[in-house]
């Protein structure tokens, strides 16, 4: 991105790493145009950064489909099933080789 196209506020995306995060805080140093992002209070090179698409309910979506997996293993964790699997293995460990 180019350092006019970004504003306070704008939701941004670092596709090295997939942080996404809105800009806190614009800053000049040696030459360089960086953005503090509020996801992770880092500063960014303004260079490196694209617009983020989409919105924060794909990422509350994927957050409340992550708690139903981690209810539903608890819950067979917890249950006779896991028991039973249990009772059908001898418990020893061999790596192969």
């Amino acid at each position: 991105m180019l350092p006019q196209e970004v504003v306070l506020g704008m939701r941004v995306r670092y596709p090295r790493t997939g942080t996404t995060g809105t800009i806190l805080r614009i800053e000049h140093h040696r030459g360089d145009v960086f953005a503090e992002l509020d996801s992770t209070h880092l500063r960014y090179r303004i260079d490196q950064l694209i617009p983020a698409s989409g919105s924060d309910k794909e990422t509350v979506t994927l957050r409340e489909d992550a708690k139903n997996v981690i209810e539903k293993e608890r819950a067979f964790a917890a249950g006779s099933e896991m028991t039973e699997a249990l009772k059908n293995i001898d418990q020893s460990c061999e790596g192969g080789g």
